[in-house]
């Protein structure tokens, strides 16, 4: 059995970050983005969708739409044609065309810079509002908890929660401020490279040592 004080799992917890971060030193594929609005359109469209298609999509998207007054024009039948390739590309569509009218309506034309507004925005959660305060504002209001998140934080033994503001809590309680972006952001790399949903490759876990279901499970 796998036991641990809080402050033992907080040192654990540290200690697979640093590991992390010297294993994975290229930059991994994230949403690109050039300005916040640009961010905000990107993290919609990669809700149950790959950040590498998402930007193959918004290469062309972000030239042809650069203002929340170009998404909120356009009708729906050019935003979906636009996007096709997503997933769920219909019901983003709305989220653009809504999240556009509402900045200009309510905010001025700018994307707001607080995590309550931003979660009012049509399609933007907590996971997207904290990855946009972290990189637009370096304000780290939280850790976003995507499905790599939601999956290796619980193997890692960092989480018994499943409800990805519950697991975010507990991962914010293990970490500095200050570390919040760069945990949802290894934890994601590692769940593309070694941690997948299947088979994960526990034999080349560079934090095997440090991780329960490694050192148990699959024993």
């Amino acid at each position: 059995m796998f036991r641990e004080t809080f402050d033992d799992k907080k040192r654990r917890a540290r200690k697979i970050l640093r590991i992390l971060k010297k294993t994975y030193t290229e930059p991994g594929e994230f949403v690109h983005w050039t300005t916040p609005l640009e961010l905000v359109v990107g993290t919609l469209l990669s809700a149950q969708c790959t950040d590498k298609r998402v930007n193959i999509v918004t290469k062309s998207l972000f030239k042809k739409y650069r203002t929340p007054k170009a998404y909120a024009s356009a009708s729906l039948d050019e935003l979906e044609a636009a996007i096709s390739s997503v997933t769920y590309f219909r019901s983003k569509a709305r989220y653009i065309q809504g999240l556009g009218r509402m900045i200009l309506r309510d905010f001025g034309g700018t994307v707001p810079s607080t995590l309550e507004d931003l979660v009012k925005l049509p399609g933007i959660g907590y996971k997207s509002a904290h990855l946009v305060m972290s990189k637009v504002h370096a304000q780290h209001t939280g850790i976003a908890v995507d499905t790599h998140v939601k999956r290796v934080a619980p193997r890692l033994g960092l989480t018994r929660q499943k409800d990805p503001g519950k697991i975010g809590a507990d991962l914010e309680a293990l970490y500095p401020r200050a570390d919040f972006l760069s945990v949802n952001e290894y934890l994601i790399m590692h769940g593309r490279a070694i941690c997948a949903p299947r088979n994960p490759k526990c034999n080349e876990c560079p934090v095997r040592s440090l991780c329960p279901y490694g050192r148990v499970s699959r024993a």
